[in-house]
């Protein structure tokens, strides 16, 4: 369910007055970052009809304290309270419903979100929600809250919902709800499709196929409202963006004939699938305007069985030098370290061909056991796959690697991003592509760096070049002058 921060009616945690109407309905959620805003929250209320105007968006973020929260939401002397749950905000969210049933009893709490794909009957969830959507929930919490407004003060008698995916010829488009505030400090998160056809066993949207398509008119006449009141910056939720060819041509074709500087575009995309005329059209981008996430997550060709994946290696790769070679578009790729049966052995192998292909970003990721996966179905036991029971539900071990190990990668993945991924040290890491295995360069680095620092957050950037340099002579054994040349040739000022 898309039930998913600022206030998409301009409310302030201190604004004392509610614009709405006592007994209404209030969606809210924790956005991890005040940038992104939720996009499952306008689906639902554009698709509220009758009772749309009584709804009000409520967006938080992580950083938010449960009780400010409470105290903000139950301003509006609510009926019905709709929250989206999610990875990154498990925690919180449980503590503003405890707080919610203590305080307001009498409200009618929703749940959806990714979280309540697969949540069982005993989990505590249930003491505290009135209703547990699963699915796309756009039609089913209008229809509860219909019932509920029918019937005031009978609560709902299904506790659990499955709600079946939309027909895009028939729901409303909901960006007409982002405000001028989203749309000059956020980015505006957009979808032309759900759904997915590969069956990856990590992935929720393995569940969600065939793919669904919004009709290319309405679409388009939504997007040009979005950039005609100054949307600039837009990140499609499209898990497979490129799979329908003419649809993703189509699309990038839009925006190319209205281009100004400043727009800017996110795609994901899946690696071994890039036509000639796709390509055509990914030449015309100019810089900064494109951005392709890249999901590669490994090379490993027997993981790619045991993960239910299909992917061609060697078109993937060669498609990404191509990309590098012939356009201006960043590319941000994945990997996922921990996947069942891989061994260290096989993610360095893939690290390192992934490197040498020099996407801008590589993102390291650590598996998830993420509730409704087919993974999260599996028998732990097949390769021992041990995972942390509270989210983000990572991976702590298995038959390959053990904990500390994984905690290893684990420090690698933050490390990569502070170092690699933040595009502030071009001098060693073309040293790096020199290596024999860049990825054993790396590990011992981070390996040093965590030894060093004991932090894998809030290093300065003047500690983090003076412990680069350090763990380049003392764990790597270079000679300190050609450290310290590898640093001042990023950094003319250090010294070390």
């Amino acid at each position: 369910m898309p039930l998913t921060g600022a206030d998409s009616n301009g409310l302030s945690m201190g604004n004392l007055e509610s614009p709405m109407s006592p007994g209404g309905i209030v969606l809210t959620t924790l956005n991890a970052r005040f940038r992104h805003p939720s996009l499952g929250l306008r689906c639902l209320k554009a698709n509220l009809d009758e009772w749309s105007d009584r709804c009000t968006i409520l967006e938080f973020t992580i950083h938010d304290r449960p009780m400010d929260i409470a105290e903000t939401v139950l301003r509006f002397q609510p009926a019905i309270i709709g929250i989206g749950v999610y990875l990154w905000n498990v925690e919180p969210v449980r503590h503003l419903l405890a707080l919610m049933k203590i305080l307001a009893p009498e409200i009618i709490l929703i749940l959806g979100g990714p979280e309540m794909v697969a949540v069982p009957e005993d989990d505590r969830w249930f003491d505290v929600a009135d209703v547990i959507i699963s699915g796309e929930g756009e039609g089913v919490f209008r229809d509860v809250c219909r019932e509920w407004y029918a019937t005031p003060g009978i609560r709902p008698a299904k506790k659990r919902i499955t709600a079946p995916p939309v027909d895009f010829t028939r729901v409303k488009l909901p960006y007409a709800l982002y405000d001028s505030s989203d749309l000059e400090h956020r980015f505006t998160y957009v979808e032309a499709s759900r759904g997915c056809p590969h069956g990856c066993s990590f992935c929720l949207s393995a569940r969600d196929a065939p793919i669904r398509r919004v009709p290319l008119a309405h679409f388009f006449s939504a997007m040009e409202d979005l950039l005609t009141r100054g949307a600039r910056q837009f990140k499609f939720v499209d898990r497979t963006f490129n799979v329908h060819t003419r649809t993703a041509i189509a699309i990038l074709d839009f925006f190319l004939e209205r281009y100004i500087p400043g727009l800017f575009l996110h795609f994901e995309m899946v690696p071994d699938h890039l036509p000639p005329a796709l390509k055509e059209t990914l030449i015309r981008f100019p810089p900064g305007s494109l951005q392709l996430e890249i999901g590669f997550q490994t090379f490993d060709g027997d993981t790619l069985k045991r993960i239910h994946r299909s992917q061609n290696n060697d078109a993937a790769a060669k498609n990404l030098a191509w990309l590098k070679n012939n356009t201006r578009v960043h590319l941000h790729t994945d990997l996922i370290f921990g996947l069942p049966g891989e061994s260290l052995v096989s993610m360095e192998a893939g690290f390192n061909r992934l490197f040498a292909l020099h996407p801008h970003d590589i993102q390291v990721g650590i598996l998830k056991r993420l509730p409704g996966t087919q993974l999260a179905r599996q028998d732990p036991g097949i390769h021992n796959m041990r995972y942390n029971p509270h989210p983000p539900y990572d991976i702590l071990a298995n038959d390959h690697i053990d904990f500390a190990t994984m905690q290893r990668l684990r420090r690698f993945g933050r490390y990569w991003d502070l170092i690699g991924n933040s595009q502030r040290f071009p001098t060693f890491l073309a040293w790096m592509h020199d290596q024999p295995s860049p990825f054993a360069v790396f590990l011992t680095l981070s390996d040093y760096i965590f030894a060093t620092t004991r932090q894998t957050h809030q290093i300065a950037l003047a500690r983090l070049i003076t412990v680069i340099t350090r763990g380049l002579i003392q764990a790597l054994k270079l000679e300190p002058a050609q450290a310290r040349a590898l640093m001042s040739n990023d950094w003319p000022d250090y010294g070390s």
